[in-house]
């Protein structure tokens, strides 16, 4: 060493150690309020979450994109049926035209069961040659089974796969009833709607066929035991005759004959008639609708088919244009007019043939009357033609009851044949153009809103669950020291960095952030380490620490970076500095500020080289000194827990006017506590993000009870979108005002100046 670079020792008192806290000036910044929650923090944590939530939906949407074209696509064909409710059973011929259906939700549901039955489903299959496609999986093994159960089985499961596909629903507040088919083929799909509807309308047509059939079976029956009835009161009167010896006396018959006569011929008649009133006012009274065909009434059946035409009309208008147009309107009313009309006439028949059949009825009492007086009258010549008429009135009844029933199995057995379908086909099945499934766009939307769910779910739970130290209230709330500065992260110190006037930063400038206030004067990282050199000196005002270690909880939290750009800024304002690199074990000053590390602080304690040996003046930064670590010894902690160090540090304190140590982590070794006694403050470095909650508490507590003063903590590699109080002071209208002064003074940027005062 040169005598021009030789130290001289400086005769100074150590600054008094005191117990208690910061100034008071950064007191009040650490007795800041509680965080409350506000709607910029769930915004700081979706911001800083980002990577999270954009890796979780590009995960989940790629996902439903690739399970969305990887899917087969599914088309659906789909009809429409409308079914009327089942007519009553037909009387007579007349009937078939005007029946009038019945609403019935039950059958309209019973008829969705039948479109959705095994024996429509088989027939469909087996008319498009489904039923020999091999059964779908899952369907039960052969093994042990006979051939027939075997073929039951796989019967079962091809019914059952067909059914899957099948879709019948009932269209609200309607009689349509839709049938649709989903398959992998859009042509096979509209041939099987189509083939089950065709179906469907033969079922239909067969089942009330073969219901009429029955009827008429039964009918039939009934007559057979008529017939018999009449041919045996037929042959009762024949052999009363012969017995009595009956003839027909013609002319010569006497007066209370003929009139007695005439009476069973009159009463009858009034039976007949009566009879005949009373069923056509039972018939009109259960077929109020038919009352114009029965009685071949010209206004009623001129009524009946402008009813038709006008409900026609309205039919074809309101399919057309909807309930609410005017034509719609206007034969609405219509329609109510003629169906009021119908309505009055059909009343009206209908009490004239009730009178008609009272009428009839008294007319036949009074008959009765008269011929129980009549009887009474020739009893004893006529008893015996009162039991002839009797049995001759009793063979009438039978023969008239076999003609009317006669005629009504006639009529049923035309009305089988003329019974139309009460399922008429709305739309057919067309193939489609385009398949159901998979909707990809949606899928894939689907999974972008699932996926951005999920990501802000795991972002908040990533939250919840990260225990580092983040801000600067956070680490002031958990310990007892205040925040002596707070460095940005190596991306915000590049933001805004201007380089100083006339001077380029030269190669390699920002590469390393341990060298920041020297390669960027200007940028906001370097301002950060001057604030917080301001920090240190008043930190026991009004003498300022001379010698002040700086240590972290753990590896990795920027201590060493601290360190040398607290020496340099110490540097830059005047007097001597030496930086100690006093991690033995991993030493990093050396390689941070380029100089050798062949010899240094543990070659010194053990008597391998003097002191004015293993000190180095750095020549890129005036006034500063550094000590490397050396080589690395046995026992670190044995060299800095000696007395040799105590003496050495002593005697550093009295040659240079600040010394910057650079310790191990503490909660790894206990070197840094061992050091910590020996200075006269503390840095506790705390790394945003990364120190957890525990570790600074313990370091804290760790040096309290080793007896050290801590000067306060340094936050370091905090992102400044997150604390608000110092993204705002590093904001852009600082960093703005700073790069102004800094061009306008080019000493103070290249660290060349000196501050007289901080």
């Amino acid at each position: 060493m040169s005598e021009d670079n030789m130290l001289s020792p400086i005769e100074r008192p150590l600054p008094q150690r005191i117990n208690g806290l910061a100034p008071a000036t950064l007191e009040m910044e650490r007795e800041r309020g509680e965080p409350h929650i506000t709607f910029a923090t769930f915004w700081d944590i979706l911001v800083k979450r980002l990577g999270t939530i954009l890796t979780a939906t590009v995960v989940v949407a790629i996902l439903a994109g690739i399970y969305s074209f990887k899917m087969a696509p599914v088309y659906e064909a789909t009809a429409s049926v409308e079914v009327e409710t089942d007519y009553p059973q037909l009387t007579s011929l007349s009937t078939v035209y005007n029946q009038t259906p019945v609403e019935d939700f039950s059958f309209l549901t019973t008829q969705m069961q039948v479109l959705q039955s095994d024996s429509l489903a088989w027939t469909t299959m087996e008319q498009l040659g489904l039923d020999h496609e091999p059964a779908p999986p899952g369907s039960p093994k052969d093994s042990g089974k006979s051939a027939s159960q075997i073929a039951g089985a796989r019967k079962t499961a091809l019914i059952e796969e067909f059914k899957a596909g099948t879709h019948v629903d009932l269209v609200k507040d309607t009689r349509i009833i839709a049938v649709g088919y989903e398959c992998g083929s859009p042509e096979l799909a509209a041939n099987i709607v189509n083939h089950l509807i065709n179906n469907y309308i033969e079922f239909s047509i067969q089942a009330r066929y073969d219901f009429t059939r029955r009827a008429s079976s039964a009918m039939e029956q009934q007559l057979a035991d008529l017939k018999s009835r009449v041919e045996k009161s037929q042959q009762a009167l024949i052999d009363y005759e012969r017995q009595n010896l009956i003839v027909n006396v013609g002319d010569k018959q006497t007066i209370d004959d003929e009139r007695l006569d005439q009476l069973n011929k009159d009463l009858a008649a009034a039976e007949s008639d009566r009879i005949q009133k009373e069923s056509l006012y039972e018939f009109a009274k259960d077929n109020q609708g038919q009352v114009g065909v029965i009685i071949q009434d010209p206004v009623l059946l001129h009524l009946e088919e402008r009813f038709a035409d006008i409900k026609a009309d309205y039919t074809e208008a309101l399919g057309q244009y909807g309930p609410n147009f005017p034509k719609v309107l206007r034969l609405r009313d219509e329609l109510a007019q003629v169906q009021s009309l119908l309505d009055d006439n059909h009343k009206r028949t209908i009490e004239k043939f009730h009178n008609d059949y009272l009428a009839a009825e008294d007319r036949e009492k009074l008959l009765n009357n008269a011929l129980s007086k009549e009887n009474e009258q020739v009893s004893a010549l006529n008893q015996r033609m009162i039991d002839h008429n009797i049995l001759r009135r009793e063979f009438e009844i039978n023969q008239q009851l076999y003609q009317t029933l006669l005629q009504r199995l006639n009529d049923a057995t035309l009305s089988a044949t003329l019974q139309a379908p009460n399922v008429q086909i709305i739309d057919q099945a067309i193939p489609p153009l385009r398949p159901i499934r998979p909707n990809r766009r949606r899928n894939v939307a689907v999974g972008i809103i699932i996926g951005l769910i999920l990501g802000i779910t795991l972002g908040f739970v990533q939250e919840a669950l990260d225990s580092s130290v983040r801000t600067t209230e956070e680490a002031e709330r958990l310990v007892n020291a205040p925040a002596l500065a707070v460095i940005p992260s190596e991306g915000d110190g590049h933001r805004r960095e201007v380089p100083s006037a006339g001077r380029a930063l030269g190669p390699g400038a920002g590469d390393s952030v341990g060298l920041a206030v020297l390669k960027r004067p200007s940028s906001v990282l370097a301002e950060s380490f001057r604030s917080l050199r301001t920090s240190v000196l008043l930190s026991t005002a009004p003498r300022p620490p001379q010698s002040m270690l700086v240590t972290s909880p753990q590896v990795g939290e920027g201590k060493t970076s601290i360190a040398s750009n607290l020496a340099m800024s110490f540097a830059q304002r005047g007097g001597e500095v030496l930086i100690v690199d006093a991690d033995l074990r991993r030493p990093c000053i050396a390689k941070t500020m380029g100089i050798p590390n062949e010899k240094g602080l543990s070659s010194f304690l053990t008597g391998a080289h003097s002191l004015d040996e293993v000190l180095i003046q750095y020549d890129r930064v005036p006034n500063l000194w550094v000590l490397p670590a050396g080589p690395r010894p046995p026992d670190p902690a044995e060299l800095l827990s000696s007395n040799m160090m105590e003496a050495t540090l002593k005697s550093l304190m009295k040659r240079f006017t600040h010394v910057v140590i650079d310790s191990p982590p503490l909660l790894l070794v206990t070197d840094a506590v061992v050091l910590s006694a020996l200075v006269d403050g503390v840095i506790l470095v705390v790394s945003s993000g990364a120190t957890s909650r525990g570790a600074l508490t313990r370091s804290h507590r760790i040096l309290e009870n080793a007896g050290s003063r801590v000067l306060g903590m340094v936050l370091n590699k905090v992102d400044m979108r997150f604390d608000t109080y110092y993204g705002y002071y590093y904001g852009p209208y600082h960093q703005g005002y700073y790069d102004d002064i800094t061009v306008s003074n080019p000493t103070h940027s290249s660290g060349g100046g000196r501050l007289s005062k901080e």
